[in-house]
Formats: C-alpha cells, structure tokens, sequence
C-alpha cells in the first residue's frame, strides 16, 4: 500500500454528502499507548471563525468521546468504499465497544500517527487531523425542532458537537 502524502486543503474535492452520511468516516483520538475509533455518518465541513474546519458529533455513551476530550486533536478517516473489507470494518467500529476489545485490531485495521502524534486508520485513503477548537453539549431546550428529541434522543444519550480545524489533509 502506498503511503500517505500531504494534501493542500485547498485543492480538498470531495462531496460531504455522501464520503460522511453514506460511505461513512473512522473518528479516531487516544496516545501512543491507547486509541480508539469509532464510526461515525454526521458531520459538517466548512469555514468557521477563519478556519477551515469540521463538525462532528459524538454520544455521551461512546467510549471513543473519552479520547477525544483528553486529547486536543483526533483524526478522521475515510476509506475505499468499492473494498467490502472497508466497509465491514465501519460496520464493526460502530457495533463494538472499544471498552471491551481492542476492536480495531479485530477488525484487522492498524493505526499509524501523524507528524504531530494523531492516530489514524493506516487502510484509509483519506485523513482529516483535526485540532479541536469548542466542544458543545446538545440540550433539548436548544432544539427549535421539537421533533428531534423526540425522533433522535428517546434515550436521553445526547451528542457533544465538536468544532475543530483542519490542521493538515493526508491522501494516497
């Protein structure tokens, strides 16, 4: 497998739409001696506060969300969805808790870092290193749509939306 190379951000082509909402994204945070990874199919990306940034969202129930808030940055991972073993392994990130496996090691995947230490998902083909910028709890009360507690959050188990730039964009 060849390996990553720095992307300019700005020549960046890709349809959000469906690379996070249909192929899905490995949102992956932790140290040296601990990472973990989870699948994740919302998430915005933008410009914010002059920055080029992600939004992503995370339940107060995932483990992975433990990761991301000790750490000040994480990474986001997409794959070759034409390859089923991708596609197996999101399925697999989103079903098992890290908690009580090392599930990314069962999935047969490998986490490899960036130059600034950021794990990420070496079988991916696209790595967003993303510096967390502000981390706000979803409420009810903040809901103009009244439909969504209803629709989304019957368990109470609301999300964090993260905020966090763009800090470098790795391809292959």
């Amino acid at each position: 497998m060849h390996s990553f190379q720095p992307y300019p951000t700005e020549l960046l082509e890709i349809n959000p739409f469906s690379k996070i909402g249909t192929e899905w994204m490995a949102v992956t945070a932790g140290d040296k001696e601990h990472v973990n990874t989870m699948t994740a199919s919302w998430g915005t990306l933008g410009v914010l506060w002059g920055k080029n940034v992600v939004n992503i969202f995370i339940r107060e129930s995932r483990y992975t969300k433990e990761f991301v808030d000790k750490q000040d940055t994480f990474s986001l991972t997409f794959f070759d969805m034409k390859d089923k073993e991708n596609k197996l392994a999101l399925k697999y990130f989103g079903a098992v808790s890290g908690r009580k496996e090392n599930k990314i090691e069962n999935a047969k995947m490998h986490i490899d870092y960036s130059a600034n230490g950021t794990p990420y998902i070496d079988e991916g083909n696209l790595v967003l290193i993303c510096r967390k910028m502000s981390a706000t709890k979803l409420l009810p009360e903040q809901f103009l749509d009244t439909d969504i507690a209803e629709s989304w959050y019957k368990d109470g188990d609301y999300h964090t939306m993260y905020v966090a730039e763009i800090t470098e964009v790795l391809a292959r």
